[in-house]
């Protein structure tokens, strides 16, 4: 299983009065991983874009465990937890500098057309990006542990 990081500064804006980030940044920061890991496997959404695809969210998981601050560096950590060649799940882990885990999520994807948002397959249109999600994926082992 591949795990992508990313480095995000936290900045002032993405707080709230308490000066703990505010829980809908989070979910930018998982796009920001998401597109991270697309990248580091080679691929790019904007390719997948021009072709008249796309990536819409099915569903969200967060779990917050430990707060995060201004001026606070964090690590998005990012996986395939699960991809069966239309839908994916994206597992991610949210480490302080502490390397203490202050959140645990996962996204469900799938990718449509854009003109009628119906499912295509990633196995048929994108051959090569099938194969790379099929070896970087969380295994079986990886699960169980």
């Amino acid at each position: 299983m591949y795990i992508s990081e990313k480095e995000i500064e936290v900045r002032y804006a993405e707080t709230d009065q308490m000066g703990v980030v505010y829980h809908a940044n989070y979910l930018v920061w998982m796009e920001l991983g998401r597109t991270k890991i697309v990248k580091d496997l080679g691929f790019n959404y904007t390719d997948m874009e021009k072709d008249g695809i796309i990536s819409p969210v099915l569903n969200v998981n967060i779990n917050y465990l430990k707060s995060v601050r201004y001026g606070e560096n964090v690590k998005i950590k990012t996986w395939i937890e699960k991809y069966d060649g239309i839908r994916t799940t994206y597992g991610y882990e949210i480490v302080n500098e502490k390397n203490e885990i202050c959140a645990t999520a996962t996204s469900d994807h799938v990718c449509v057309k854009k003109e009628n948002f119906r499912p295509i397959s990633l196995k048929r249109l994108y051959p090569d990006w099938h194969e790379v999600y099929e070896k970087n994926k969380k295994t079986e082992k990886e699960k169980s542990k």
